[in-house]
């Protein structure tokens, strides 16, 4: 299992592969604009290639994930903010197929308590129009779009598998959808993975209904509220409610190898350190041992 980590692009997009170097990550995972407000970053065509090109030849730092927007909701009822939100996620597919990302991760958004039934069609066709149109203003097929699974909180869309499945299902069963497993969000919604057991329970669940091919990337997290609490409150590996054990009986499971593990952890106030890499690979060492009996 690769181990990345969410950094920060100040400065210039291939800074990113830099902090993601000094921290030994091998994957990297950035915003491609500001994650809380609708305004596009300028990037221009230079930036964008020369970020492709580097992150091609880099020794270290093997592919970069995007997080859209934080503001994005499909599921809105209001036409205004549904309408910035597929503009946003369009650009948001744009400027990290241009950059050679392996996927945006997506938080779908909230219905505001109006259930997934009514929204189910309006998501749906939202997130095909965005591929559609950021394939089409790119000429070519834009990266894979990953559905996150969210903590449960007010009308979120995507808090159960099953949820996230429906969506699938609704798309057609799109090929350029994929999902992003949240331990946090898991945990949050009510997921118990503490033992091997649990964990490989939930693993056959995901199998079950969204597809284990479909997962394009796990954000490894440890949670600061407990299971089922709903909020999406993060915590460094080994500090929060989960704990390492926890997050090692999940990550080692064997069908999750060859999936990447992107941390998102608070670290000291500005993000994931070199130490939260440190602890994601001893965790996983210690989960496979423990599997190995």
């Amino acid at each position: 299992m690769q181990i990345g980590a969410h950094v920060s692009s100040a400065g210039g997009l291939v800074k990113a592969l830099d902090r993601g170097d000094a921290m030994g990550a091998d994957v990297v995972q950035i915003f491609t604009q500001s994650p809380r407000t609708w305004r596009s970053s300028a990037h221009s065509h230079e930036e964008l290639t020369s970020y492709a090109a580097a992150q091609a030849a880099h020794p270290r730092v093997r592919a970069t994930f995007c997080h859209a927007t934080y503001l994005v909701n499909l599921a809105t009822a209001d036409e205004a903010l549904l309408a910035k939100s597929h503009r946003c996620l369009v650009e948001n597919l744009v400027t990290a197929s241009a950059i050679g990302a392996s996927g945006v991760v997506l938080h779908v958004g909230s219905h505001r308590g109006a259930g997934i039934d009514a929204v189910l069609v309006q998501v749906a066709g939202g997130i095909v129009a965005a591929l559609d149109g950021a394939s089409d203003e790119l000429g070519c097929t834009c990266c894979p779009l990953l559905l996150e699974n969210a903590a449960g909180a007010g009308g979120t869309v995507g808090r159960s598998f099953a949820e996230l499945a429906r969506i699938l299902d609704a798309t057609g069963d799109d090929e350029r959808i994929g999902t992003c497993l949240d331990t946090q969000h898991l945990f949050a919604s009510g997921s118990d993975y503490s033992s091997t057991e649990a964990a490989d329970s939930v693993v056959a669940d995901l199998d079950r209904t969204t597809g284990l091919a479909r997962l394009g990337c796990i954000h490894l997290n440890d949670s600061l509220v407990p299971l089922g609490a709903n909020r999406d409150r993060h915590a460094n590996l080994g500090e929060g409610e989960i704990g390492a054990a926890a997050l090692g009986c999940l990550v080692s499971h064997p069908l999750l190898d060859g999936v990447t593990a992107i941390l998102e952890v608070p670290g000291d106030g500005d993000g994931p350190r070199s130490v939260d890499v440190v602890a994601a690979r001893a965790l996983l060492a210690d989960g496979i041992a423990r599997r190995a009996g």
